[in-house]
């Protein structure tokens, strides 16, 4: 009776054990992602156009073709997904969430410049590679420096002012514009950083400054700014702007009918939701980054955000927070891993195929990228960029009228 209770007893063990290696079996085959980004908050607009889609897409098509290939073993993506509400805190907070309660393999990066650098230390401290996409900053050495699991691909902040001054020097010589630069610029890091290596960069290049006024991310009302711009009687209008304040600086210059031939405003004046609104009116407006819409990658990737997402990509961003998903997935497949450590050196060591091109990385940071597009004819297409093929010439900016 005894044997026979104790065969019954190791029966059940092993039919326990099975069912939990099976699970654990099963555990493992999973990949799981972590993804902090505004779903509200001043920033939810540009996250929900940007990052949001391309993380549903990304995760998507690799699914649906049985995940990531890890040392032979095929690996599916569970997303884990928070929202911020636009609040560095809340982001730090969910950060540690998802590391320490959640136990994701791999992080997105987050979305916004000053997120990217407020969560670094807490990304860097459980050793997540950190592929930032939507940031851009002159402190990129010594970030990296900091934090060697970091990367960089939207190129510097100088390299924005830089491409936007190419611009307007170009446009001097041709005779259509004068010397007196309007700026304005959002009072988060972004802005800040641009508005500061602008007022060196501008005079320098013999541009005097004649309206420089900054405002709080999330004001509701811009035409006191635009007003004021206007009465200088500016050849040029520059704005450091975040995705709210670039819809509404364009309506504004509308009513106001602002009288320039360069018009310049940062993120979120490459979304189909800015063509959408103002029509014609934009044409010749010029913004952040840009896209060769020519290239059949580009075109491919467009097609695919549309039918999976429901939602037209926007013509910068989208397809660079794409192409830094496509370097984690190959930095994964390639390391044969889920070491962060170890893939983490394979995006350090490597070159990746992706839709914005062959991406490599130098001390951390991507010197392939666009830095100005500008509206023409319905399409935003790129004019400004480090590395990239397909730039277009740049037109002058000829009234507001339909």
């Amino acid at each position: 009776m005894i044997h026979r209770v104790m065969l019954a007893l190791a029966a059940v063990s092993a039919l326990v054990f099975g069912v939990v290696a099976g699970g654990s079996a099963l555990a493992q085959d999973v990949i799981k992602i972590g993804a902090i980004a505004p779903k509200t908050g001043p920033l939810a607009g540009g996250a929900t156009v940007t990052q949001w889609p391309n993380v549903e897409l990304w995760v998507s098509q690799i699914n649906a073709r049985g995940g990531l290939n890890v040392g032979g073993t095929q690996m599916t993506i569970e997303l884990v997904e928070y929202d911020d509400k636009t609040n560095p805190g809340e982001h730090i907070k969910l950060a540690q969430r998802l590391a320490e309660q959640d136990k994701v393999d791999f992080v997105v990066a987050p979305y916004g410049t000053g997120f990217n650098i407020a969560a670094a230390p807490i990304y860097g401290r459980y050793g997540y590679p950190m592929i930032a996409v939507s940031a851009i900053t002159d402190k990129m050495d010594e970030l990296t420096a900091r934090y060697p699991n970091l990367f960089f691909t939207l190129g510097t902040t100088t390299a924005f002012i830089e491409g936007v001054t190419e611009i307007l020097v170009e446009q001097r010589e041709a005779g259509n514009i004068g010397n007196r630069v309007a700026m304005v610029n959002v009072a988060d890091a972004f802005g800040i950083e641009l508005a500061e290596i602008a007022r060196e960069r501008l005079p320098a290049a013999g541009f005097e400054i004649v309206y420089d006024k900054s405002y709080p991310l999330g004001t509701p009302d811009l035409s006191p700014v635009m007003k004021g711009a206007k009465e200088t009687g500016a050849d040029s209008f520059i704005a450091w702007s975040y995705p709210p304040d670039s819809f509404a600086l364009a309506e504004q210059a509308i009513i106001e009918d602002l009288d320039v031939s360069v018009y310049y405003s940062a993120v979120a004046t490459s979304f189909p939701a800015f063509g959408n609104a103002y029509g014609n009116r934009i044409n010749n407006v010029l913004g952040a980054g840009g896209t060769n819409v020519d290239d059949p990658k580009i075109a491919e990737y467009r097609n695919a955000h549309l039918e999976i997402t429901g939602k037209v990509a926007d013509y910068w961003a989208s397809a660079n927070t794409y192409a830094a998903l496509q370097i984690l997935e190959q930095a994964i497949e390639g390391a044969d891993s889920l070491d962060r450590e170890v893939v983490t050196q394979y995006v350090k060591d490597n070159s990746f195929d992706t839709v914005m091109g062959t991406l490599t990385f130098e001390n951390n940071v991507s010197h392939t990228y666009w830095s100005v597009g500008q509206w023409q004819d319905g399409v935003f297409r790129g004019v400004k960029g480090v590395g990239v093929e397909g730039a277009v010439p740049v037109r002058v900016k000829d009234g507001w009228a339909e």
